[in-house]
């Protein structure tokens, strides 16, 4: 595995080495999990906005959309474990 230097402010070093004890591991350790974790957040971020933006160009051509209230109103429904018809897609455009 090849070697990364980073350079950490005292501050922050101390900080990492405070939590690395706290969690029984070492600072590298938990540095690593650190990285690891920021870099997994940032792809799944990456993800949803990429989805959102696909589900914006489907919504834009299509015209079809739902009222916030009936899917609100569905969602409480379901949260609830009641039995519930999914909302029907309304023409926006007009």
């Amino acid at each position: 595995m090849p070697t990364t230097s980073l350079k950490l402010p005292d501050e922050l070093k101390q900080l990492a080495a405070a939590a690395a004890r706290q969690q029984g591991i070492s600072p590298h350790a938990f540095m690593i999990e650190a990285i690891r974790a920021a870099a997994i957040a940032a792809e799944k971020r990456a993800a949803f906005v990429a989805d959102a933006q696909a589900s914006r160009v489907e919504t834009s051509k299509s015209g079809l959309g739902f009222e916030a209230e009936d899917v609100h109103s569905y969602i409480r429904e379901r949260a609830q474990g009641r039995a519930t018809r999914r909302p029907e897609a309304k023409n926006w455009r007009d």
